[in-house]
């Protein structure tokens, strides 16, 4: 596993690997300073005056991409979404790398009748269609960043798994692992305590693309009406324009910037796996 010294010389050399870590600094920031950055309650109701509510007011000072048709403060709400996104993106990344990760070190390690099942369910798993399978399972229970998570986890191992267990096929014959059985290691120390660290930066690569998964899905799922509806979310955000006819009203102000910040967070994912592949694997050149 490269040192913290080669990985930042590696980044120097490598800008949209920054660019990609930049932009996730940046939403970080704004999720765990929302209460202090937003400018209204995402959830209130303004009124101007006359005791008139607030509808299609455009950007300005006081509201800096103006309010919703329900007389919301869309810039607080654009900034509370950034909360959920990074909530299920990286919740689900996490969910899908120690998935992944632990099917693939147990098949490909205990190779046998265990491969063979978790290989063949990995075959099932990837035939499923992904965002209908998602809006399936999210309407026969209960819509939430839970199941969300947990629907995305089960979707994306596969990917992972496949990718971790070609690893181990090659690792497990290494002398090391042989000496490792020579002294008496039993199979599950073998895997959770040498092999495993040797895969996890390669599982960590599968987890941030996971995250722009998680984060897209998270969004579609929201705008179609299958997120959590107690939550503030770009998704929602986008349905809710939609719904007033944002477009033909050229609302542009509602509907642009939760689109630009979901294309931002799927696109740092991208250039930070892409960043880091190049550094676990330098053959692969440009």
């Amino acid at each position: 596993m490269p040192g913290a010294k080669a990985v930042w010389r590696f980044l120097r050399s490598q800008p949209f690997a920054l660019v990609g870590i930049g932009i996730y600094a940046l939403f970080i920031v704004l999720a765990i300073f929302a209460d202090q950055i937003a400018t209204h309650d995402p959830r209130q109701i303004l009124f101007s005056g006359a005791y008139r509510v607030a509808r299609y007011l455009p950007p300005s000072a006081t509201h800096y991409l103006g309010t919703t048709a329900g007389g919301r403060d869309i810039f607080s709400q654009l900034v509370h979404g950034t909360r959920s996104a990074l909530t299920v993106g990286v919740t689900a990344a996490f969910c899908v790398v120690v998935l992944g990760s632990l099917m693939g070190l147990l098949a490909g390690y205990l190779g046998g009748w265990v491969d063979r099942i978790i290989m063949r369910v990995s075959d099932i798993v990837l035939g499923l269609p992904f965002l209908p399978f998602i809006l399936v399972i999210s309407a026969l229970t209960r819509p939430g960043t839970t199941t969300l998570v947990a629907s995305v986890a089960l979707l994306l191992w596969p990917n992972t798994a496949r990718v971790i267990r070609s690893q181990v096929l090659s690792l497990r014959e290494r002398g090391w692992v042989e000496a490792a059985r020579v002294t008496g290691c039993s199979p599950m120390r073998i895997i959770f305590v040498h092999i495993a660290p040797q895969v996890a930066p390669l599982a960590a690569l599968y987890g941030s693309i996971a995250v722009g998964w998680a984060i897209l899905t998270e969004a579609s799922a929201s705008f179609l009406g299958f997120g959590d509806p107690a939550a503030i979310s770009w998704g929602l955000m986008l349905q809710d324009a939609f719904a007033n006819q944002a477009l033909s009203r050229e609302a542009w102000n509602w509907f642009i910037p939760p689109g630009l910040c979901i294309v931002a967070l799927v696109l740092a994912g991208f250039l930070v796996s892409r960043g880091s592949e190049k550094l676990l694997f330098p053959k692969l050149g440009d």
